[in-house]
């Protein structure tokens, strides 16, 4: 049976929204039929999910799968999502809202949801390039609350260095969704960061953790580290493994990476790897530090040059 992935740009991955479990999901059954029908989404054709599929991608039973569809349907005409997106003329940062979907509905004789995705939505899902992240579906099935499934979607953009950039408390709670909701640090821990933390490692592919920072006794945002699980047959998010070019970089210290990274050819032709709204997309000492780090992890992400040729500038 083939993997069932689901691919979203990182602008996308970032963005700010909140959305059911079983809304997302419904989300990710769309994606993936919206890549198996490329032409179709394209042309912002009709995607038919049903409730047989959900039912047995999430193992539920199919009569209740379908009413949980059903009752998703005005939930997520309603919402929408704001992202930024790097503009390709300018190379400014651009901020947007859009919808998810132009036009939802259900056919109970045939068990399933239609829907179209909405224009926005399908460059960020089928016309992918250097700058998007990938995971099978199986690694989010078991996760009960829309936030743990939002923050593994958000930690694993870090794939390749095992640790994320420090996010501020505002901004996360922004890219989960919350407006009003959970106020107080007590229980944003408790009933959205260690409820999420608990189901990720319980169900998915990697084990995290976290680290406070703090502006006196105030938490003012969160590290996330991460490391795979040793049955590495789970993990399928898009990780170059051939190392054969680290040699490359044999002899060069930290300093020399760090001018590397810094170097305006090297931001040119990698400034993709990163989410314009991530700290690394936004921070220069961010993006180098990020960018020291992958260079010693994984030399096979940087093949548009020479990797030393980059000391001269």
């Amino acid at each position: 049976m083939s993997k069932q992935l689901v691919t979203k740009d990182n602008s996308l991955i970032g963005a700010s929204y909140s959305l059911g479990v079983v809304e997302q999901r419904l989300i990710f059954l769309a994606i993936i039929e919206a890549r198996e029908q490329k032409t179709l989404i394209e042309a912002g054709g009709l995607l038919r999910i049903y409730a047989q599929s959900y039912a047995k991608q999430f193992n539920v039973e199919k009569h209740t799968s379908y009413e949980a569809m059903k009752r998703a349907v005005e939930g997520l005409y309603e919402a929408g999502f704001a992202y930024s997106k790097i503009d390709e003329r300018s190379g400014k940062i651009g901020r947007y809202k859009s919808r998810w979907v132009d036009k939802i509905g259900y056919i109970d004789d045939l068990g399933c949801v239609e829907l179209v995705f909405a224009s926005d939505v399908i460059p960020l899902i089928t016309r992918l390039e250097a700058r998007y992240t990938e995971y099978e579906l199986k690694q989010v099935v078991g996760l009960q609350s829309e936030y743990a499934i939002r923050l593994y979607e958000l930690i694993i953009q870090w794939r390749s260095i095992g640790r994320t950039s420090q996010i501020s408390l505002v901004e996360l709670r922004e890219k989960l969704g919350l407006v009003d909701e959970y106020q107080r640090i007590e229980a944003f821990k408790r009933r959205v960061l260690d409820l999420a933390i608990t189901q990720i490692n319980e169900h998915t592919d990697i084990t995290v953790e976290y680290e406070q920072h703090k502006q006196g006794r105030i938490i003012t945002g969160f590290t996330f580290k991460f490391r795979v699980k040793k049955n590495r047959g789970n993990i399928t998010a898009k990780v170059e493994s051939d190392n054969s070019n680290r040699s490359s970089i044999e002899g060069l210290n930290d300093k020399q990476l760090g001018r590397i990274a810094r170097n305006p050819s090297f931001i040119a032709d990698y400034n993709d790897l990163v989410s314009s709204t991530s700290p690394a997309g936004q921070d220069m000492n961010m993006w180098e530090f990020e960018m020291i780090n992958r260079l010693k992890k994984d030399i096979s992400q940087f093949k548009k040059r020479p990797i030393r040729d980059y000391l001269e500038y």
